[in-house]
């Protein structure tokens, strides 16, 4: 009897097996690795990238480099490629949940999150699983699903995923024209004066010691300009409406620190008096939520928004 039910298994277990997948007319303009990314969500970045190198990969059978650009009709072959349990343990019990109640809009070329604080927007860096690689996973039919701008990961609100190709091209033409109005919300260390209303700043990435990444005000950085409204003061911290005209790294919390008001719950640039307001608050997270979304996408007006988090609106009640 043991013997048959291990033979048994052993017929019904499906190996991992070599793919060969035709591009899609909605798939072209893609980079190889990110397409493999996308298609082996949860696999190591480092085996997508020697699977490439050493020839697992083939685009119409021939070696190829990671930054290849994928054309329509294009021939991809795939080798087995095992997702590591960690990672779709992870994928599916920490996060699945949470992001299908986050789902702001559904459409066919495109999605709409209220992305969770405390969730990256993609795997790497320590982080076995991200934003994208669960929507994948959720969304296993869709041959294309890719992030049209990114958050930070202990940043909430609205983040928008193209479902093709063309609608990713059209989004960061939009971008690149400053035709997407971005507006968040957070609260920063002491009273926002009402006449500052712009920071025009250059910002610079740099790295610690440890290898962790910053930004930087510095003459040498790329020049970037963020908006702001004041929404509602108290005599220690204030609301404050912040919209990014330029998309830099990191951009809205090195401003408010740069014009002496950093943002509560700012593990990385929060000064001493912030972190103890912070802690006197009980903020466990960064304040800072992408809160609204305009923009004009194939004819069509869209105006997207996402209340602050339950426990945010708590702390402005507490405050008040």
């Amino acid at each position: 009897m043991i013997q048959l039910s291990e033979k048994k298994c052993r017929d019904t277990h499906t190996e991992p097996k070599v793919e060969v997948r035709t591009i899609l007319p909605e798939e072209a303009g893609q980079r190889l690795d990110n397409f493999l990314l996308r298609v082996r969500g949860g696999v190591p970045k480092t085996r997508i990238y020697r699977a490439i190198r050493k020839g697992e990969v083939r685009v119409n059978k021939g070696r190829v480099k990671p930054d290849i650009r994928l054309e329509a009709e294009d021939s991809v072959r795939i080798p087995p490629l095992r997702v590591p349990e960690k990672a779709e343990a992870a994928g599916a019990a920490g996060w699945r949940a949470r992001l299908r109640e986050a789902i702001v809009r559904e459409e066919t070329h495109l999605l709409v999150v209220n992305k969770p604080p405390g969730l990256a927007v993609h795997g790497g860096s320590g982080v076995n699983v991200g934003l994208i690689e669960t929507l994948r996973a959720m969304y296993d039919t869709d041959r294309y699903l890719e992030l049209v701008h990114r958050l930070d990961r202990d940043t909430s609100g609205l983040l928008l995923v193209a479902r093709r190709a063309s609608t990713l091209r059209s989004l960061h033409g939009l971008l690149r024209s400053n035709g997407v109005d971005k507006r968040y919300l957070c609260l920063v260390s002491g009273r926002w004066p009402a006449h500052l209303k712009r920071v025009d700043a250059p910002l610079e990435k740099f790295a610690l010691p440890s290898g962790e990444r910053r930004v930087k005000v510095a003459a040498t950085g790329r020049q970037s300009l963020t908006t702001f409204r004041v929404v509602t003061r108290w005599p220690s911290a204030t609301l404050i409406e912040a919209k990014p005209v330029t998309g830099r790294t990191h951009q809205i919390r090195v401003h408010c620190q740069h014009a002496g008001f950093p943002i509560l719950g700012d593990a990385k640039y929060a000064d001493e008096t912030a972190l103890r307001l912070a802690e006197k608050f009980q903020l466990k997270r960064l304040f800072l939520h992408a809160a609204s979304l305009k923009f004009r996408l194939d004819d069509h007006n869209y105006a997207l928004e996402a209340a602050l988090p339950t426990e945010l609106e708590r702390l402005l009640a507490s405050i008040a």
